[in-house]
């Protein structure tokens, strides 16, 4: 396999090692987080656009990317019956490095309590040609506790004309529940002119996205209302799974804009139904 070094980014660089860590507690009818954060990672003020039950939380990163050897290391814990929404500040940029390092890595756990509801919905991450990203995930789900998230990922600059024949993305996210396994999903891509142009890989489609609802079971109606909402993608291939203890979405095309709409309906459509409160999108979204 060859490798883009980037001369931006020689490998004595001293590479960024960012920490958050967020704990949501319940303060009467309030979710307020106490908060503990290490460069490059930063997160802004609290907002709550719908009330104090659901505390809104935007994760800044100041550096304004990764390379090989720069890791992340969130850890995120709801205590019971709280309720937090955690978005990013901008799309990720992990950009190619020397061949020599180690790759941009993100090293996630979530602890969700009983009754409580975390929803991960950082913006894209946009992984240039050459470059190695390895973010893992796991979980951690109380009785009656909900996560749900997307990943987003644009896999070259295609406004550049980038496509993904080098580099590698392998990411690994774990749910568990009361100590056992609901849904492990390892992904790996290794660039390549053949998985960019295979039908049965890239199709040379750059955007690869997942939403998933995990931690109580979901309706057939809500499954094919889901479906339904695909059908206005024009630009990527979709697909509709029921889980034992949730929902999850795939897409694969041209348009993180476009997975995204179809992300939030799905969002919009289950959130009412299973948490009894509609929808407020996070301000920092562009629109």
């Amino acid at each position: 396999m060859t490798f883009v070094q980037s001369p931006s980014y020689p490998p004595q660089v001293e590479s960024w090692h960012g920490q958050a860590q967020l704990i949501y507690q319940k303060q009467g009818e309030k979710t307020v987080p106490l908060v503990k954060t290490q460069a490059p990672l930063k997160v802004q003020r609290p907002f709550y656009p719908e009330g104090p039950q659901t505390c809104h939380t935007v994760l800044l990163h100041t550096a304004g990317g990764m390379v090989g050897g720069d890791s992340l290391s969130i850890n995120i814990t709801l205590e019971a019956d709280t309720a937090a929404l955690v978005t990013t500040a901008a799309a990720a940029k992990i950009y190619s490095d020397h061949p020599q390092r180690l790759p941009a890595q993100i090293q996630g756990h979530a602890q969700v309590g009983k009754g409580a509801c975390l929803e991960w919905f950082p913006q894209e991450s946009i992984v240039f040609e050459g470059a190695h990203y390895h973010p893992n995930w796991r979980i951690d789900l109380a009785p009656e506790a909900t996560w749900v998230g997307w990943d987003i990922v644009r896999l070259g600059r295609t406004a550049h004309g980038e496509r993904f024949t080098q580099g590698e993305v392998r990411s690994q996210l774990e749910v568990w529940q009361h100590h056992r396994p609901i849904w492990i999903d390892p992904q790996q891509i290794l660039g390549s002119d053949a998985l960019w142009s295979s039908p049965q890989a890239l199709n040379q489609c750059p955007v690869l996205a997942t939403f998933a609802w995990v931690g109580q079971p979901v309706d057939i109606a809500c499954v094919q209302a889901s479906r339904n909402c695909a059908q206005a993608i024009r630009q990527g291939a979709w697909g509709v799974t029921r889980l034992q203890q949730g929902l999850l979405c795939r897409y694969r095309g041209h348009s993180t804009s476009e997975a995204k709409r179809w992300f939030e309906t799905v969002w919009a459509q289950l959130r009412p139904h299973y948490l009894g409160r509609s929808v407020v999108l996070p301000r920092v979204w562009q629109r």
